[in-house]
């Protein structure tokens, strides 16, 4: 579905980035940007373990968002996939991150998706800093245990005796 110069019109590319959602929420804003300017796109996942079949499910949305011209901005984990019941030990995290990159780019380019306007970020990166930290410890001294555990819970597996890390891990 492209144009015979190469080009997307707004309609191709908005049939990309809306085709098999369920829903689209905004569809008036998102058509308005791209009368502007391409999207952005940001899609996270914590290197947990290894990327399997499953990561075709997003990776195919993803693909239809670069092939609509957007920048798409994959964010890894890694703090998080640590902190997580260590699930990735701290020794591993930066080899999980070059695991993570080099099957996701492999798995684009093995159904002919344009990477140029693919990047990576690792958590790290930032999450690491003076000032992130100083937020992490503003946002420690307004939120409750009870409420840490709760948004916890949807993303990190429960256990009798949880680890202080899971309780960090929602604010981070």
């Amino acid at each position: 579905m492209a144009c015979s110069e190469g080009k997307l019109s707004l309609e191709e590319k908005y049939y990309y980035i809306s085709r098999n959602l369920q829903e689209v929420l905004g569809e008036d804003k998102v058509k308005t940007i791209l009368k502007e300017r391409d999207i952005r796109i940001y899609w996270g996942t914590a290197t947990t373990g290894k990327p399997h079949i499953a990561y075709f499910v997003p990776m195919s949305k993803v693909a239809d968002f670069l092939r609509a011209g957007a920048e798409v901005t994959i964010l890894f984990a890694d703090l998080h996939a640590y902190l997580d019941n260590m699930k990735a030990p701290w020794e591993l995290l930066a080899l999980r991150v070059q695991y993570y990159e080099h099957t996701i780019k492999a798995m684009l380019q093995s159904i002919g998706v344009p990477l140029e306007k693919l990047k990576f970020v690792k958590g790290t990166n930032y999450q690491l800093s003076k000032e992130y930290t100083l937020d992490v410890y503003r946002l420690s001294s307004i939120i409750t245990e009870h409420d840490a555990k709760k948004a916890g819970a949807e993303v990190v597996k429960q256990v009798d005796h949880p680890l202080v890390s899971g309780l960090l891990y929602p604010g981070r």
